[in-house]
């Protein structure tokens, strides 16, 4: 029994200080974590970068569509309705001012212009003896007493009569002799054909009278016009003169230059956009008129302004804003945006230079909340970018 009494309290007395080393060895590596935690410095809040506002010019460049378009272009049709009875040119033909392109029939204007031929020639008769006779009795009704003067009167009066009815004929005859030239299409101005809607034997007439298309269609080619649309927001920074440089699809590896030469002064009502004009020397004609060209309109900076990183400008649901230190404090100003280049953007507001403003904000940072370790940075020199608006 002695002997069994012995094991018992060795066994208990060993699990007892297996259990009080475990539980002291545990308190001694918590007290070493909880002292290391405790001696570990407190990490800091990241810095909030700032820079100082200053004015600056911001040039940009401005990439619309154009559209080359003829410098002249004209529909010609038959000024009478008649038949085609010879053409002389086609389409691509190149022709002069004043060359001749078709010429037309009309047998009633020919007969018009007989009869009226002869109706002139018979006024021409008679006017020539009621003057004669008036000449007589003047001479006679110089010797007294020999003609009265209501006779002289009556002779004068039939004479101007007939006169009068002798310049209508011309003027008749000379309409018609106008009407028939129209039997005649000739080219206003040097160009190239590029259409023709009829041929020999067509009958044509004016728009609407025989004619739905056009005769023939000319178009200047060796000079045309660019034009292209800026919008509302970049016709302040306009003028005439500014080269302006563009490509085309057909020829992607050439780049054309031209100057402004034509401002319209007014905004189109539905696309609310400027219409500018631009003349194109096509001497070799490699442009073509109708062709679809990408221009790059440079937009000079008229005076300074705020530039500002576009990561400093708040879009938020409410309003657009930047975000000011003032005395340590976050402070919204509301700004407009004006022109963006090269990660810059023009703002306007209630600034003033050297305010400090946060170059990263975002509307997380409140109105008026608290700002810690705001760290002040210079401002990249990019005053001049250069890149597409």
């Amino acid at each position: 029994m002695k002997t069994h009494y012995n094991k018992r309290a060795l066994a208990t007395l060993f699990i007892g200080t297996a259990f009080t080393t475990a539980v002291l060895s545990g308190c001694s590596s918590s007290a070493g974590k909880t002292e290391a935690e405790n001696a570990k410095p407190k990490e800091e809040a990241p810095a909030i970068e700032s820079f100082p506002l200053q004015k600056g010019t911001l040039s940009s460049n401005l990439k619309v569509p154009g559209e080359l378009i003829a410098f002249q272009q004209v529909d010609l049709y038959a000024k009478v309705s008649s038949f085609v009875q010879k053409l002389y040119v086609d389409v691509g033909s190149q022709v002069a001012t004043g060359q001749l392109l078709a010429v037309m029939e009309a047998p009633e204007i020919t007969s018009q212009l007989a009869g009226a031929e002869s109706r002139l020639k018979a006024q021409e008769a008679i006017y020539l003896a009621s003057k004669a006779n008036y000449d007589r009795l003047y001479e006679t009704s110089q010797t007294p007493g020999t003609i009265s003067q209501n006779d002289l009167d009556q002779a004068m009066a039939k004479k101007n009569a007939d006169y009068a009815q002798l310049e209508a004929a011309k003027a008749t005859y000379k309409e018609i002799a106008q009407t028939r030239n129209y039997l005649e299409i000739r080219a206003p101005f040097s160009g190239v054909i590029s259409a023709r809607n009829v041929n020999t034997g067509a009958y044509v007439g004016p728009a609407g009278k025989g004619s739905e298309l056009p005769m023939f269609t000319l178009q200047q080619q060796t000079k045309l016009r660019l034009v292209v649309s800026v919008p509302e927001a970049y016709t302040g920074f306009l003028k005439n003169q500014h080269d302006v440089s563009f490509s085309v699809k057909a020829l992607p590896n050439e780049k054309f230059h031209a100057k402004v030469n034509r401002l319209a002064g007014a905004l189109d009502t539905r696309l609310r956009s400027e219409r500018v004009e631009m003349d194109v020397m096509n001497d070799n004609k490699r442009l073509l008129p109708g062709m679809v060209a990408e221009v790059n309109v440079p937009l000079p900076a008229n005076d300074s302004s705020f530039i500002v990183p576009k990561s400093a400008v708040v879009n938020s649901t409410e309003k657009i804003f930047v975000v000011k230190v003032a005395d340590n404090k976050a402070q919204w100003i509301d700004v407009k945006k004006g022109r963006e280049a090269d990660g810059k953007v023009e703002v306007f507001g209630a600034l003033t230079p050297g305010d400090q403003i946060i170059k990263t904000a975002t509307d997380e940072i409140r109105d008026g909340s608290e700002l810690k370790n705001v760290k002040l940075v210079e401002q990249a020199d990019s005053t001049k970018p250069k890149a597409k608006a």
